[in-house]
């Protein structure tokens, strides 16, 4: 079956110009004008995309699909990824992994939640691992995870800077990454150490000293949370000036932002502003991980959750409010994140490519249809597929 997307705004994300898309199956075939010139008969279907962008699906390097949380005690658990909340938010890529609690959750939940998703449409890989050193594993140790499992890119998220991590020496840091860096080359894939980046001092500090003390490459750190504070932004600068990839985190509070997180949209426009190249910079949601914040005791003040939708909402607030252009802001949720995560057949509009992308409405960047892998998820707003207990009826027993 052909899917044929007519007089779309295509952005690849680099602006491509009003073109045609041909879909074959789960790839994109073609991109060009008047395509449908040699295309005719029942095997394919043309829809009209004329007055729509045509954008790839968002790939979110950080989502807690299991759920998160759990900082305030049981009670403070957050629920796992729902995958409307993706299709809506022009998600097609997700990330998941654990976080603060890998004693209540485990990575065989994680791993199941990611077939799940995967199952109904989406494509989903997740990182061995939680916050803490040692890691937590599926086979034993972290290089078989990744060696093994195909679905396994990397071990996160570890935390650093942070009171809620293993405190973490450079010993035990650069142990694991070796570790990390060993697999990749075993088994091909581009792994990486996700590391979640909490408000202490030290800020990048030990990815530094173990880049000093150590042969490993940077390419192995994938730090997150930058936009923490205006100091660990200055931290990230001078890391992504070493040559290292820096992730902002898109779901925040007013509270939060009170404290002195910025916004990620204004972190990527300062970022450029400070001279960072636009390819080391990528925004993740966080959804469904827990937006705590502590007093000076370290107690919880508060917690939300963070939100899958957000990571689209940072995008259009970087082009409506920051002036960052369109195609640079959309290359921090699909080009990028797939580049530095190995993903070779996502984030692009281009030969080759998986079928995953978006329609958007060109003046409120709107989310209007969403397809992955080649099959249609949202088709102007409304879902076309549904998971079985997203269609209804009663499914008591």
């Amino acid at each position: 079956m052909l899917t044929l997307i007519r007089n779309a705004e295509v952005f690849s994300p680099a602006p491509l110009g009003c073109q045609d898309v041909l879909i074959a199956g789960k790839s994109i075939a073609a991109v060009g004008g008047n395509l449908s010139q040699n295309l005719h008969g029942e095997l394919v279907t043309t829809v009209d995309a004329k007055g729509r962008l045509l954008v790839p699906g968002f790939v979110d390097s950080l989502v807690h699909i299991a759920g998160g949380g759990g900082e305030g005690g049981f009670g403070t658990r957050t629920e796992g990824l729902r995958f409307e909340d993706a299709v809506r938010a022009g998600v097609t890529t997700v990330v998941g992994a654990l976080g603060t609690d890998a004693c209540t959750r485990s990575l065989r939940d994680l791993y199941g939640k990611s077939r799940q998703l995967s199952d109904n449409g989406l494509t989903c890989y997740i990182h061995t691992g939680s916050y803490e050193i040692p890691p937590r594993t599926l086979t034993g140790s972290a290089r078989d995870d990744i060696v093994l499992i195909d679905s396994v890119i990397g071990v996160g998220e570890v935390a650093i800077a942070d009171h809620r991590s293993s405190q973490p020496t450079v010993a035990e840091l650069a142990k694991l990454a070796a570790d990390v860096h060993v697999a990749g080359l075993l088994s091909g894939k581009p792994a990486v150490v996700s590391v979640h980046v909490g408000d202490g001092r030290q800020h990048l500090l030990l990815l530094n000293q173990v880049l000093d003390d150590t042969e490993l490459p940077i390419r192995l750190f994938y730090p997150t949370h930058i936009n923490r504070s205006k100091e660990l932004l200055a931290a990230g600068w001078a890391f992504a000036k070493r040559g290292g990839a820096i992730d902002f985190t898109t779901s925040t509070t007013e509270v939060i932002l009170e404290m002195g997180e910025i916004k990620a949209c204004t972190a990527l426009r300062r970022s450029l502003e400070q001279g960072v190249a636009l390819e080391q910079i990528t925004l993740s949601s966080d959804a469904q991980g827990s937006l705590p914040h502590f007093n000076a005791q370290g107690n919880l003040d508060g917690l939300e959750v963070g939100a899958i939708g957000s990571l689209h909402r940072a995008v259009t607030e970087a082009v409506t409010l920051e002036g960052v252009p369109f195609a640079s802001a959309l290359a921090t949720v699909t080009a990028n994140p797939a580049r530095i995560l190995g993903l070779g057949e996502k984030g692009c509009i281009a030969v080759g490519r998986d079928a995953d992308l978006q329609l958007l409405d060109p003046a409120t960047l709107v989310v209007d249809s969403v397809m992955a892998r080649g099959n249609w998820l949202l088709k102007e707003g409304e879902l076309t597929v549904r998971t079985p207990f997203e269609r209804g009826g009663d499914t008591s027993l």
